[in-house]
């Protein structure tokens, strides 16, 4: 079945900020103040900037040594580029059909988008700011995540359940690797080689060894895992799950969940800032983002956004943190708060 078949009905019925479903949203407000709002938190920080994107932004990427990001817009088939010191948008790139998950390599400037509709992912250039290669994946590649260290990139492969490896010298596919049912996000820590994937029908999280291109674990975790995110410095990895409204916690050297944390209503993505061991999660109804401490694992702050946030990016070099807001076409940027 096709993704606009199969996948939009389980996106849809799961998790609405990945798909394409405005209307649900349009009603959502802004959930009111409560303790731990941005001021109160230690270590504030606040929206500093909003900007303008194309339609339907879905999926971002940060390139620290660069400070440009990058936003998938799922209706425009573009990826707009934004300057992380300008806040501003400096080139809107065409890629595939429906652009979806975005991830850069900062070490070789390449930038790499999966476009659900047409199974391909497109590379970009960062210097040139235009796609240099499209390389055929498996049915439905949602999310992508890059190992610097190894130059390799994954791919979840939504309809076939598989993740798709890419070899960033050749850009081919190298492997294909089965993992659970409705394989979503995906999370690559650089230190231990060990890649993480959300299997949102099963419940689980597959952990797979990048040296065997084999799954070495699975992992029980909430209702509807859809985000994943890891912290190479802690081994400490990141799950949302959106029907649980939590976001679970697994320690990368024993592959087991060690703590459970309540967020608010429908989480979606998670990034991690392994700088300052934070955490960030975007509440789709709630139109929100909630701040988690990885030291203490619980929430330091609830931060209003745009409408509908649906991925995000942190840039652990100047601490600014990128949120789509699928509702409003926006960005926000979130920063520190001045001193």
């Amino acid at each position: 079945m096709r993704f606009t078949q199969r996948a939009a009905i389980l996106i849809t019925a799961a998790i609405p900020g990945l798909a394409l479903v405005a209307a649900a949203t349009a009603a959502a407000a802004p959930a009111p103040s409560v303790p731990g709002t941005a001021h109160e938190a230690k270590g504030c920080i606040t929206v500093t900037a909003t900007i303008p994107v194309g339609h339907d932004p879905v999926g971002v990427a940060a390139d620290p040594k660069t400070n440009a990001i990058y936003v998938t817009n799922a209706i425009d088939n573009t990826v707009s580029v934004i300057s992380g010191q300008a806040n501003t948008v400096t080139a809107t790139i065409p890629v595939g059909t429906e652009p979806r998950g975005a991830a850069a390599d900062p070490k070789t400037n390449a930038i790499y988008v999966t476009n659900a509709i047409d199974n391909t992912v497109s590379v970009i250039s960062g210097q040139a700011n235009t796609v240099t290669a499209t390389i055929p994946v498996g049915t439905a590649p949602f999310a992508v995540a890059t190992d610097p260290k190894t130059n390799t990139i994954y791919v979840t492969n939504f309809d076939d359940n598989t993740v798709s490896v890419i070899s960033g010298r050749t850009n081919t596919v190298t492997a294909t690797i089965p993992v659970g049912t409705a394989p979503i996000a995906v999370a690559a820590n650089p230190k231990t080689n060990t890649i993480y994937v959300t299997n949102n029908m099963d419940n689980t999280v597959s952990v797979i060894s990048g040296r065997t291109n084999t799954v070495t674990a699975t992992i029980p975790v909430g209702t509807a895992p859809v985000g994943v995110a890891a912290n190479p410095k802690t081994k400490t990895i990141y799950v949302t799950n959106a029907f649980g409204n939590t976001v679970s916690v697994i320690s990368g050297r024993t592959n087991t969940v060690t703590a459970t944390i309540p967020v608010r209503l429908r989480p979606i993505a998670v990034a991690a800032n392994p700088k300052t061991k934070t955490i960030y999660v975007t509440n789709f109804f709630g139109n929100t983002v909630s701040v988690i401490s990885g030291r203490t694992n619980t929430v330091t702050a609830t931060i209003p956004v745009g409408t509908a946030p649906d991925a995000v990016a942190a840039n652990p070099k100047t601490n600014a943190i990128y949120v789509t807001n699928f509702g409003d076409n926006t960005v926000s940027v979130l920063s520190p708060c001045p001193k």
